[in-house]
């Protein structure tokens, strides 16, 4: 039983708002083409594949800043059922607290790890800190 990663991300092409299963490189390449300029989406996408992860790929208009798509995600993550073995739920770009935290109940549901960079980590913290004042 191999682990799986939901990668929410941009893509130059593909389908949006709909969990894409991908199994390797070249059907990753064809569905979506070349990652825009700074998105990290397809590149996490990349090593999830080198390390041999089933992928989940869900594709979003811009990372980080389309929040009604990385909610339709979120939504379809709650069904524990459609989403087995899940182990990490991959969000780059992304620091905005509404969807972090919308997140959250999630990986406890699954028992998996949220998976972001240092630069999403501090403007979560920093944006989490500020509004509480």
């Amino acid at each position: 039983m191999r682990q799986m990663i939901f990668l929410f991300g941009e893509a130059e092409k593909g389908d949006f708002c709909t969990p894409f299963f991908c199994k390797s490189l070249p059907q990753l390449a064809e569905t979506f083409g070349n990652p825009p300029e700074e998105s990290l989406g397809l590149i996490y996408a990349v090593q999830t594949l080198l390390f041999n992860r089933e992928l989940i790929y869900f594709r979003v208009k811009e990372e980080g800043f389309s929040v009604a798509d990385y909610m339709r995600g979120i939504r379809l993550l709650e069904n524990k059922e459609s989403f087995q073995n899940l182990t990490a739920i991959c969000m780059p770009n992304v620091g905005d607290a509404e969807i972090i935290d919308a997140t959250s109940p999630l990986c406890s549901l699954h028992r998996s790890l949220l998976i972001t960079t240092e630069r999403d980590l501090y403007d979560y913290l920093t944006h989490a800190s500020g509004s509480s004042k």
